[in-house]
């Protein structure tokens, strides 16, 4: 159950967000929804004691349990769950459930977290044993589209990761809505694979945000044998793009000399089949040179095609980094 094609509709890089939190005195809620694996420092330490990173809360006394709601970013079916407790040993909480609700409008936070006033609350994952220090992964009861999420730890303790996998839902009027960044954490898209990330991730390109730094782009290490570097995106449905927004910001030593874009349209294939395959995908993009620290947009007249796609392959010459590539279109 490792749900590899699909997305972590609740990880903060897509609008998730924590809306209230019964106990959070160790380690900050929100952190349980941060893309990045989590980290162990030594001797880090804060007013409250060890510093975790994670979802902690203290020791409950009283019989309770705590809990916390989650707003995702989008409405979304879910198939499974992983909840990561890394490096939560002796203070994992031993027990979970999740619950989840659809909010008209995904908004109206009030009314969730008032419980009482939500009669739709439905199980996802009835009460499970975890482990602590591991992956503990489980199948979704339900796949009912939700836009908030109850997780409830039985009775108290911490877990570092919360990973929701499953796939935006979208209504009839917005799945043909023109002039979106189908290229987007936001739309549902993922990085697949690069041949090098040494720098930075390929996933970075996919934010919304403005870049921050280098660090907030993809780069790989100087190139210093013949070829280039690549990596493979998935879009979460077939899109045609009618402009392609190349942004070098911060990459001025190092942004690549020319790049050139290829896609597919794939709908059953691995993910490992999909990425010997790329080498072959049909160009829509010839090699284009780029500048340093600037954003370089490319309309109709550079697009070679408007077959919808699923997949993108972004090859760079020979190396170096970008901070955001995006994909003006829509979905079909």
């Amino acid at each position: 159950m490792e749900y590899k094609e699909l997305i972590d509709v609740a990880c903060s890089d897509t609008g998730a967000k924590v809306i209230y939190c019964s106990d959070e005195f160790f380690a900050d809620s929100s952190r349980m929804l941060q893309p990045s694996d989590p980290v162990w420092i030594d001797d880090k330490y804060d007013d409250n004691g060890k510093w975790m990173d994670g979802w902690e809360s203290r020791r409950r006394r009283d019989g309770k349990d705590d809990f916390c709601f989650i707003r995702l970013g989008k409405k979304a079916s879910v198939k499974g769950f992983n909840v990561d407790t890394t490096h939560f040993t002796g203070n994992f909480a031993p027990g979970i459930s999740i619950q989840g609700c659809s909010v008209p409008g995904g908004t109206t936070d009030d009314l969730v977290v008032d419980s009482s006033a939500v009669t739709e609350w439905f199980d996802l994952l009835g009460k499970k044993e975890i482990k602590g220090d591991s992956h503990n992964r489980f199948e979704c009861a339900a796949n009912n589209p939700i836009t908030h999420l109850k997780i409830t730890l039985h009775p108290d303790g911490g877990i570092a990761r919360l990973r929701v996998y499953g796939e935006f839902w979208e209504d009839e009027r917005d799945s043909n809505f023109e002039g979106i960044n189908v290229l987007s954490k936001e739309s549902g898209a993922r990085a697949l694979y690069a041949n090098d990330e040494h720098f930075g991730c390929l996933s970075n390109v996919l934010e919304k945000h403005e870049p921050l730094s280098m660090a907030d782009g993809w780069e790989t290490r100087r190139r210093r044998k013949p070829g280039n570097d690549w990596g493979v995106l998935a879009l979460s449905k077939p899109a045609q793009v009618e402009e392609i927004i190349v942004d070098t910001k911060f990459f001025k030593g190092n942004f690549p000399h020319t790049f050139s874009l290829s896609t597919a349209n794939i709908s059953d294939q691995e993910d490992a089949s999909i990425i010997e395959s790329s080498k072959s995908w049909t160009k829509l993009l010839e090699r284009k040179k780029l500048g340093m620290n600037q954003i370089h947009t490319f309309g109709m007249k550079d697009i070679l095609h408007n077959e919808p796609f699923t997949h993108v392959r972004v090859d760079i010459y020979p190396d170096g980094g970008i901070a955001r590539l995006k994909f003006i279109g829509k979905f079909i």
